[in-house]
């Protein structure tokens, strides 16, 4: 089956005032979808097809930009939104908090490293919280559509977190100011499923 466009579970305008209604409908009607489409047209008929996207993106010949580009920015939107919730966030706690602690040295210090790397990524990009063996914690970044599940991309693990800061992410709100963009994405960050992807692979 070829991949579709996720539905958000919630309205464009439902993350106001941090990401307004009319970016998140470009965001996802438009570029989200437009890469699920690219990226369905990319493996038709080849031995991609009917493969995962966290299969075709950890064997990827990463000299197939259509689905390195396509590929990365399907799989990485659809993390993204699940990370934007407008009504029950919850809270940093449990094993996560414990690893937050141990890695960072406390909440506050990861949000501090976290909006570094969103904020010093040159041009467009990503930036990741990702998880190795043993539960470690690592913060990266990475280019354009790239992310943590390509091979060599210098940023490994298994991401539960990620931050998209291309332009089409944040401009009509926030204009050249990243950085608030960055503290607005916290203030509607889904602590619920940061914590539930990490119990996943933390081992």
């Amino acid at each position: 089956m070829p991949f579709t466009l996720p539905e958000l579970g919630y309205a464009y305008d439902a993350v106001e005032p941090h990401v307004d209604a009319r970016t998140m409908e470009i965001h996802h009607s438009k570029h989200h979808n437009g890469y699920t489409n690219k990226l369905n047209a990319a493996i038709a008929g080849t031995d991609l097809d009917g493969k995962s996207i966290d299969d075709i993106l950890a064997n990827l010949d990463m000299s197939n930009t259509a689905v390195r580009n396509n590929g990365g920015g399907f799989y990485n939107h659809s993390l993204f939104w699940t990370l934007l919730n407008p009504t029950d966030k919850g809270r940093l706690s449990g094993p996560l908090k414990e690893a937050i602690d141990r890695d960072f040295g406390s909440k506050e210090a990861f949000i501090e490293q976290f909006s570094k790397a969103a904020g010093t990524r040159f041009g467009s990009g990503w930036a990741w919280l990702c998880v190795h063996d043993g539960g470690k914690l690592e913060i990266c970044s990475t280019p354009n559509q790239d992310n943590p599940l390509m091979p060599g991309v210098g940023c490994g693990g298994k991401p539960i977190m990620a931050i998209d800061v291309w332009e089409h992410a944040y401009y009509l709100n926030y204009q050249n100011r990243r950085p608030d963009y960055v503290a607005a994405f916290f203030s509607a960050l889904n602590w619920n499923e940061v914590e539930r992807r990490y119990d996943a692979v933390a081992s």
